[in-house]
């Protein structure tokens, strides 16, 4: 056969086939010389190599576009030693603000800085100044993409899985392999081939060098599919343009780096490369197939297919999926890298295409756009949430126009309200939302704690908006509203105040000094008030539905956590007013609001009273007496201040009025819906269809209890007159067999209430720790029912009048599961209300504490005698068996022959006066010689023992110790209802004093105590260098920290870029020794505080760049 085609053929012919099989040869068999590589060969090239990778450790300090914030280590190598140019992919050079160091071969650690990241291709570069490399020779690495072929024998040479040096061997089998898909909603190469081969990399190896056997790279590593083994390398022709670019650009600055332009062009349309049999079924006509064949290279297989064409692009309206590329100017064209090199010579230029649709040949003109521009390079920082225009590579994901208004990050602000991730944002307060400016604008126009309605859409629901209502920030949890815009000069993100000065956001006033002043308005005149405030952009907006459940992401999660887990409350957090701040008693200010809202108010509770009617015809006596006591509440704490291990950022629950008059309204609710002071709290009353806020006025150290504080005025003239309190029964105690009725609210705010009867009125709880310390109920004995409503309803306990006997309260534990698997749940119990009448007496009636502005009028709050020690019943049988005397048995029987019980110490609160007097297993007999049988027993002696005008002392107390009665005297502690009312946050740690149930662990560190890690940011400098939570600091530079301010005294100090050595200790007692790198200009160093005399939190800086206090 193959003489019979030599005879038959001409010597063109002959050429012609000679010529074809020396090019299969060359994509088929590397050449001999690289078949005879030995192993000195690839010694010699690895040892030439190795000196010039580098680790990168990376921290994407802020969300932006396709990537979120986080730490990370990858790999890059030098392809310029003289200008300092390091080459690594775009997802480790990442979009968004990066902070990188570079770490040799040899340990030497430098910083490196973005200069170039290629919107589309996986990509990127960073400098460094190659004269802070001392101590290690080593050569560039050169780039030669002309040498990849398929066969060709190759190693990856980087950090893979963490390893400091990692080679891993393979052959190229792929040229045109189809570029990989990570994920749908993140950064994907396109328009592009890449090679495959089965190396095996993994994490860590993104951007290796893909060398030969004569140290040359080849190729670029990009990805891998861990399934099959295969690793993804990026060819490297585009590359090579760029670092051309960036070389000229550092000739001609000289010494000092500045941002080079790298002209990339765009049509907007993802194309994919599809054989010839796939264009024939499209309908690629025969002899447009002949032309091309004959018009490209022998070995051609196919021709550029549109796969996608994003909306609003260049290309938008005349190419659509299938379309076959035939030429581009007149010349046939079915490789990638020769139509995107036309694209970018042809930046803002018109170019002809000719294409095949379905057999049908058709010729448009398009403009080719400048890629540079629909690339983000700013974005908009409020509320702990990123926003800035949708980028290409997003748009392309989401099928979106470029440059919508897109949510990188929700934050606190936009999370609190129900927006998602990915969001587009499209109206904000009545008014379209197209630019990032338009939204900035508006913004402008609102003030604190204003209410106003937003509408977006989601690419996964992309036919249907979203309506929520947004609050703004009341307090100052978060800093003013920033704009960062990249310089990649000195490759940092700069920052600027996004408002004008002067701006209502700005302004510590909470809506023109009147917090109540919009926020009241009922169903019926939710539309009034849009209405007007779409008018004036001034005054809030509110309603009478729940935000979550117009939400789209957050109220189908919210919805499946709290109806599929019935034993477990999953309650997330996201704004709090803890304190209701900025509140005066000036009347003007209150009654335009009830004037405007009076009529439609009065017109809706008219028919509210009659349906109230309809449906109290079939209640209890019990529940239509308590019904207008009971309030909904919604609790959202921002994650910026998750302080006392607080597990969660949204919580629900209901409470009851306990007192409501003209100037003041007070709720009880258990803390496990009020965790911590810090928090937003929003009240739905049963009564009346308004929702209102709160501020968290009292949190009692012990008891499962929290007090929030209203503003009646907020209610209006209306909705005072069918708000009230309820009647409290603190005596007689609750019996075993004694017949209550359970009364609460459904999540709809309808009351609902059974008849129960109390098994046990005297249950002692026993919680035990969380892996993160947070607030258990100890010391308490609660009031167990033979039915109820399940473990996430919570209520009140009342009697056939309706007289509340105790609060039926969600109490918080967590189950362990194995060594290390835990999981959150939640009980309900009874509290009885004797608990919550004493302090609501004492801050009525006035008493000696610290001053709160509540509604603008100090009140003094009430302080708690506590003995600070954890306790547990056991039963005189086992104390007897513990050698206590029958005379002490028979006197604790005669005392309680109910309980029959002792109280024991399980253990003592680190810190505590009780601590140096009180041990493990102690049992309490006495005080004053009164024996003691239960909780309330030792409370009653500290409340006596307050009486007395000299505190100084401790209780009398007699104790049973290893087989010996003992006399003694133990101290008590004074503790307040405040909670943790200051924090710090340096380089992205929440840091606090070690709250109750950290010292409930009965360890504090021996190096004068130190301050307690509560929290930790993703993509922050202890992310970075692993100092998380659940530990103490205890030196910094070898500064002693006990307390809060003097940790602060020694950071403020600490300079930008300075290394720290911190000394830790971990709550199991480990200590540590680790640095950190402080860096100001994206983690300045503040506090956030509260202050009493307004009722606010306020948020002041410690420690930051001038830049960003500008």
């Amino acid at each position: 056969m193959g003489d019979n085609l030599e005879r038959l053929g001409s010597e063109v012919a002959s050429g012609m086939e000679l010529s074809m099989k020396e090019d299969l040869c060359m994509e088929i068999d590397p050449p001999f010389k690289e078949d005879e590589a030995t192993a000195e060969d690839w010694r010699k090239a690895l040892n030439k190599v190795v000196p010039a990778v580098v680790v990168l450790r990376t921290t994407g300090c802020r969300a932006f576009d396709t990537e979120a914030a986080g730490a990370s280590y990858a790999t890059g190598f030098v392809v310029d030693k003289r200008r300092g140019i390091i080459l690594t992919n775009r997802h480790v050079v990442k979009p968004g603000p990066v902070v990188a160091e570079a770490m040799f071969v040899n340990r030497e650690e430098i910083p490196v800085h973005p200069i170039y990241r290629d919107p589309v291709h996986d990509f990127g570069f960073f400098r460094y100044d190659p004269g802070a490399i001392q101590f290690l020779s080593y050569e560039e690495i050169p780039l030669a993409p002309e040498a990849a072929c398929v066969g060709l024998e190759i190693r990856v040479v980087g950090n893979d899985s963490g390893e400091k040096v990692s080679i891993l061997a393979g052959t190229l089998a792929r040229l045109d392999r189809d570029a990989p898909h990570y994920k749908k909603d993140g950064y994907n190469d396109f328009n592009t081939f890449y090679m495959q081969a089965a190396s095996g990399t993994k994490g860590g190896s993104s951007g290796s060098p893909v060398i030969d056997w004569q140290g040359r790279a080849v190729a670029l590593n990009a990805g891998s599919k861990s399934s099959s083994a295969s690793a993804f390398f990026l060819p490297l022709e585009r590359v090579v343009r760029a670092l051309s670019f960036l070389q000229k650009g550092w000739d001609s600055f000289g010494s000092k780096w500045k941002a080079v332009t790298i002209l990339r062009g765009t049509l907007q349309v993802t194309f994919l490369h599809k054989g010839f049999d796939e264009t024939r079924r499209l309908g690629l006509r025969s002899e447009i197939e002949q032309l091309v064949r004959h018009a490209s290279p022998i070995d051609e297989t196919g021709m550029l297919v549109v796969d996608s064409v994003v909306p609003g692009g260049p290309a938008h309206k005349h190419l659509e999926p299938g379309d076959v590329l035939v030429r581009v100017n007149g010349e046939v064209l079915t490789q990638f890298l020769k139509l995107e090199t036309l694209l970018d010579d042809s930046v803002d230029k018109r170019i002809n295409l000719q294409i095949e649709r379905g057999g049908t040949s058709l010729t448009v003109e398009l403009v080719v756009q400048d890629l540079h521009s629909i690339t983000p390079n700013y974005f908009l920082e409020v509320s702990g949430a990123v926003i800035h225009p949708l980028s290409y590579q997003q748009a392309r994901n989401f099928r979106f126009n470029c440059g919508l208004v897109y949510v990188a990050e929700p934050g606190y602000m936009l999370y609190r309200a129900g927006v998602p991730r990915h969001a587009i944002i499209k109206k904000l307060a009545g008014e379209e939302i197209s630019t990032l400016d338009g939204l900035i604008l508006v913004l402008s126009k609102l003030s604190r704690g204003a209410r106003v309605p937003m509408e977006y859409i989601s690419y996964m629901d992309r036919h249907r908006s979203k309506s929520v209502l947004v609050t703004v920030d009341r307090h100052e949890w978060y800093a003013a509203p920033q704009i960062y815009t990249r310089d990649d000069s000195s490759g940092l993100w700069t920052a600027r105040p996004a408002l004008a000065p002067g701006s209502l956001l700005l302004s510590s006033s909470i809506n023109g000094e009147r917090l109540a002043s919009g926020t009241v308005a009922s169903t019926a005149a939710e539309a009034v008030v849009v209405e007007q405030m779409h008018q004036n952009n001034k005054k809030e907006c509110a309603d009478g539905f729940n935000s979550m459940d117009t939400s789209y992401e957050s109220a189908e999660v919210t919805h499946s956590r709290d109806e599929s887990n019935v034993e477990t409350k999953k309650r997330r957090v996201e704004e709090n007013s803890s304190v209701d701040g900025a509140i005066t008693s000036d009347c003007s200010m209150q009654e335009p609001t009830e004037e405007k809202l009076e009529d439609p108010r009065t017109l809706e509770n008219i028919g509210f009273r009659e349906d109230q009617a309809a449906v109290a015809a079939n209640a209890s006596v019990a529940e239509r007496v308590i019904e207008p006591t009971l309030v909904m509440f919604e609790v959202h704490v921002p994650s910026s201040c998750m302080v006392d291990g607080v597990h969660s950022q949204h919580f629900f629950g209901t409470g009851v009025i306990i007192y409501h008059s003209q100037h003041m309204g007070l709720v009880a609710v258990d803390k496990n819906t009020v965790a911590i002071s810090v928090s937003d709290v929003m009240l739905s009353f049963a009564a009346f269809p308004v929702e209102i806020p709160g501020e968290v006025v009292f949190l009692h150290p012990v008891h499962n209890y929290a007090l929030v504080a209203y503003d009646p005025s907020a209610l209006g003239a209306s909705g005072a007159s069918v708000v009230r309190a309820a009647e409290l029964l603190p005596e007689p105690a609750l019996r075993r067999g004694d017949s209550v009725y359970l009364v609460g609210l459904s999540r709809s705010l309808q009351a609902t209430s059974r008849k129960s009867i109390v098994t046990n009125p005297s249950a002692a709880l026993n919680i035990g720790s969380a892996d993160c310390p947070r607030y258990r109920a100890t010391n308490m004995e609660v009031i167990e029912l033979d039915t109820d409503f399940g473990s996430t309803f919570s209520g009140v306990l009342t009697d056939e009048r309706g007289r509340v006997q105790a609060i039926w309260g969600s109490f918080s534990t967590q189950l362990k599961y194995g060594c290390n698997a835990s999981e959150d749940h939640q009980f309900v119990r009874g509290l009885p209300i004797y608990a919550i009448s004493q302090v609501l007496d004492k801050i009525i009636n006035g008493t000696k504490g610290p001053l709160l502005l509540i509604n603008g009028v100090k009140r003094p709050m009430p302080l708690v005698r506590m003995l600070e020690a954890e306790l547990y019943p056991t039963l005189l049988s086992k104390a007897r068996s513990f050698g206590l005397s029958d005379e002490w048995v028979q006197a604790l029987v005669k005392k309680d022959p109910i309980r029959r019980q002792v109280l024991r110490v399980k253990g003592c609160l680190a810190g505590s006066k009780a601590e140096q007097v009180l041990e493990q297993s102690d049992m309490l007999l006495a005080i004053n010689k009164e024996p003691i049988t239960c909780f309330r027993d030792i409370e009653c002696a500290c409340e006596e023992f307050d009486k007395y005008s000299d505190n100084e002392g401790g209780l009398n107390m007699t104790i049973f110790r290893q087989v010996q009665e003992i006399q003694l005297v133990v101290g008590t502690d004074i503790r307040d209802g405040n909670g943790t009312t200051r924090m710090v946050n340096w380089c992205g740690c929440i840091i606090q004093d070690p709250h109750s149930p950290v010292r409930a662990l009965g360890f504090l560190p021996e190096e004068g105590h130190g301050v307690y890690v509560a929290r930790w940011c993703h993509g922050s400098p202890v992310h970075r260098y692993g100092l998380y939570a659940l530990q103490w600091i205890v030196e910094v530079n070898g500064k002693l920290t006990p307390d809060l301010e003097a940790f602060v005294d020694a950071v403020k100090g600490l300079e930008h870029g300075e290394f720290v050595r911190i000394k830790t200790v971990h709550l199991n007692g480990k200590p540590r020794v680790l640095t950190l790198k402080q860096d100001l200009h994206y983690w300045p160093t503040w506090e956030l505080s509260f202050d009493p005399d307004t009722a606010m939190w306020r948020r002041r800086t410690i420690k930051a760049l001038d830049s960003i206090l500008a």
